[in-house]
């Protein structure tokens, strides 16, 4: 049977970021109580493991053990030494021309889960996750200075055509928000 420890270690590992407990214990309908002690039971029973669960405030997120860190440092630099993939670089190109998205966004416009590949970009230097200015439960990615430094401008609105494809990604979201909805409405009336 699976328990709030089991379905707290698949949240970690689905969200790809710091969650609070409160959130947690929100999404789980359960007690704090009960969320910070199946945290705790997680905690230990990841410690002989590769993976380890990470507190910082009121969030814990899904780590890598402390003694991996120079195989998951010469990992990293492989990685970092690829060419950038086309989920990448959509995901990238969204960022920029948007000036910021969140994941959300991003995921509804890509139609996939981008979680990954904001993890690779971001630890790339490519991308800055910041709090929402409009909400702060929420983050918002942004294109770094180096970014923009590599690419020889000192603002987004400088990208070729920011004005043109910045409208096309807008007017793309609009439309596939209104075929959803539509689709919903059609599903709604046929129920």
């Amino acid at each position: 049977m699976i328990g709030l420890e089991q379905k707290i270690e698949a949240i970690l590992f689905w969200k790809g970021e710091p969650v609070s407990r409160k959130k947690l214990a929100d999404v789980l309908k359960a007690g704090q109580v009960e969320v910070n002690e199946a945290i705790e039971n997680l905690k230990n029973s990841l410690m002989e493991r590769g993976i380890v669960l990470q507190e910082k405030d009121n969030e814990v997120c899904l780590g890598t053990h402390a003694e991996l860190s120079d195989l998951i440092e010469n990992l990293q630099k492989e990685e970092l030494n690829k060419d950038l993939s086309k989920a990448s670089l959509e995901t990238l190109s969204i960022i920029l021309y948007k000036n910021g998205a969140s994941r959300a966004e991003i995921d509804y416009i890509r139609g996939v889960n981008s979680s990954f590949t904001l993890r690779a970009l971001s630890v790339r230097g490519l991308v800055e996750k910041t709090t929402d200015q409009n909400d702060n439960r929420r983050y918002v990615y942004k294109p770094s200075f180096e970014t923009l430094s590599f690419m020889g401008v000192k603002s987004v609105e400088e990208l070729p055509n920011y004005n043109e494809v910045n409208n096309n990604i807008q007017n793309a979201a609009e439309n596939l928000k209104a075929m959803a909805l539509d689709e919903e409405t059609k599903n709604g009336t046929n129920i």
